[in-house]
């Protein structure tokens, strides 16, 4: 008999940014094509952010100016892993937060945090061990 064990993991999905400008009072929104990169913090402790995942995203072939930005050739299959609006999955974090924070090509920047249970949700999948 192989002991079972229940798995708890997530994802992010980034849809967008909505930014207030204060010069018109509007709430500007931008579309990941407009969107520089985003990072999650999977064990957020209300203290400081540690970036854990790191993504890059927008038009305008990010990969070529990340290439001229650091004078240096860059594996494209690792870049298309980084390059992303879904995070790889991570597991259920101990402190039961994250935090997404989420820059424009404006240098605006938000960071938003989550509160996400440490249990199981009911119908996760179940993972056997050996």
């Amino acid at each position: 008999m192989k002991p079972s064990s229940r798995i708890w993991r997530t994802n992010v999905e980034l849809h967008g940014l909505d930014v207030y400008d204060p010069t018109t009072g509007e709430i500007r929104s931008d579309t990941t094509d407009e969107i520089a990169c985003w990072f999650i913090d999977t064990g957020y402790n209300e203290e400081s952010f540690f970036v854990r995942h790191a993504y890059f995203t927008g038009a305008d072939q990010p990969y070529k100016k990340l290439q001229r930005a650091l004078k240096a050739e860059i594996d494209e299959a690792a870049w298309s892993t980084l390059y992303a609006t879904v995070s790889r999955p991570f597991d259920a974090p101990s402190t039961g937060k994250i935090a997404v924070k989420v820059i424009n090509h404006y240098g605006d920047e938000v960071l938003k945090v989550y509160e996400a249970s440490t249990s199981v949700p009911q119908g996760a999948p179940s993972a056997s061990q050996d």
